[in-house]
């Protein structure tokens, strides 16, 4: 069962979700945009270490707290890994931000116009292991290429087959059938993305809770009818390529939708930033994100 006070944080408290969950295949990216190019490590271990260092920064920054962040989504790796010499779960508790795992291991070739998420060998463990560490919920990401009917309805389906899984062992998963923002149909796709959630949350059984992390629609509000559902404790929407000032922008457009951003909270964090300057950029996105969220 989640816990109450949690899941009380997640489903009405003011603020987001940061996204820290950079894979093996976004890694690179995300230390170049960190200032760290990628001759500066010569093994895959090393590469995570950098990005280890880079996430235990942010989380044990002054400005890093649960007043305006709800909660945070950790790679695997961060997850067992400390900070403060603490588990990483641990140190996001006692700065009250709850801690949430992604689980999928990335994406399949493209099919009727979306990228299915691989098989996930070892979830049942993965997600025991997380909960004796304490975390509360689950991220999974699939993509959206096109405005296939077929293709979404197998997409969004999986991630509720997964989802449901996730429910079972006791924690609240984050649906993630993002939304490529660069395709020509998006608007069309979004609306039979919005009809397929509402399909799948309606035959959920009563007690059954669900967060949905979407890209910012075309349309402002055509994701109201998930906010609003009875099975929806959030809807949170990812930047999806947009940069901060123009994500902020996107999300205030949306009532009842909270960002869960990545690139556009990390944007402005350099590694040779001293600690009070990385403190200041930090704190300044958090402050932006905040806003858009709350409005």
């Amino acid at each position: 069962m989640i816990e109450p006070d949690m899941l009380e944080r997640l489903t009405t408290g003011k603020g987001f979700i940061a996204a820290l969950d950079q894979s093996g295949g976004s890694t690179p990216k995300a230390l170049k945009g960190y200032g760290i190019e990628e001759g500066a490590w010569s093994s895959d271990e090393e590469m995570f270490d950098l990005i280890h260092q880079m996430r235990v920064r942010i989380i044990t920054s002054p400005s890093f707290t649960g007043e305006k962040v709800l909660g945070a989504i950790l790679f695997e790796k961060t997850m067992d890994g400390t900070a403060d010499g603490k588990p990483v779960p641990t140190a996001l508790r006692d700065r009250g931000v709850v801690p949430i795992i992604k689980v999928d291991k990335g994406l399949q070739d493209e099919a009727d116009g979306v990228q299915m998420m691989k098989p996930m060998t070892g979830l049942d463990l993965l997600l025991a292991r997380a909960r004796n560490l304490g975390v509360v919920g689950t991220k999974m990401r699939s993509v959206i290429q096109s405005a296939n009917p077929k293709g979404i309805a197998a997409n969004i389906a999986q991630q509720f087959e997964v989802g449901e899984q996730i429910c079972a062992a006791g924690l609240i998963p984050i649906l993630e059938p993002e939304y490529n923002i660069k395709a020509p149909d998006r608007a069309e796709g979004e609306a039979i993305l919005r009809d397929e959630i509402l399909k799948h949350l309606d035959a959920l059984p009563e007690g059954r809770i669900v967060m949905l992390k979407l890209s910012l629609p075309v349309e402002p509000d055509l994701y109201k009818p998930i906010v609003d559902h009875p099975r929806v404790a959030r809807v949170v929407a990812l930047s999806g390529g947009f940069e901060r000032p123009e994500a902020c922008v996107e999300l205030a457009k949306n009532k009842g939708v909270i960002a869960s951003f990545s690139r556009a909270l990390l944007e402005d964090l350099r590694s040779e930033m001293s600690d009070q300057e990385f403190d200041q950029a930090l704190g300044q996105a958090i402050d932006e994100i905040y806003e858009a969220s709350v409005a």
